[in-house]
């Protein structure tokens, strides 16, 4: 390579770099206590938990999440409830669409979670739409045991763990 080639190799390089926006996290940076908050999530956008068509009062009154049995994805008469609620509240507000995590606790293999996280996270899509909620509406990710609430080695902690989580958004799903 010749000089020239290389000094605009640099050049645009330093260029690009200079476009980053280094407070794209807030004053905290990428740590997770950025512009949002130590939870990572901008409060002030989920709404008062007090205005039914919030995403507060969808997290907060109705559950944005139901807990599985050991090595389960069957929901319990709790899940029911608790997903019958948010199918209610989901076709009330149409204009939300939602992501199903399915989660697992930290026995077992990767690959394991990972099948039954997305087993557990299908059981709740498909309760869904069996009580009305537009399929096109709902997406299903499986996070395994890859992303704890809790981190300790004991059944109360495995517990809160296995489960399935819905997050809702603004925008119709595809």
């Amino acid at each position: 390579m010749t000089f020239l080639p290389k000094a605009l190799l640099i050049v645009s390089a330093l260029g690009l770099a200079a476009c980053n926006n280094p407070d794209r996290f807030g004053a905290g940076g990428a740590n997770g206590n950025g512009a949002f908050g130590a939870g990572g999530i901008d409060q002030s956008a989920l709404g008062n938990a007090s205005d039914p068509r919030s995403p507060a009062y969808f997290s907060q009154t109705i559950g944005d999440k139901v807990l599985f049995a050991v090595d389960q994805s069957t929901l319990s008469p709790e899940a029911r409830t608790t997903l019958s609620g948010q199918a209610q509240w989901l076709m009330a507000n149409s204009q939300y669409s939602a992501i199903i995590e399915g989660h697992a606790d930290e026995q077992g293999t990767r690959e394991y979670n990972l099948a039954l996280g997305a087993r557990r996270a299908n059981a709740a899509q498909e309760f869904l739409v069996s009580q009305g909620v537009a399929s096109g509406r709902l997406r299903t990710v499986s996070y395994g045991k890859e992303r704890p609430l809790e981190v300790c080695s004991d059944e109360a902690c495995y517990a809160k763990n296995r489960r399935a989580v819905t997050v809702i958004s603004l925008g119709a799903g595809s």
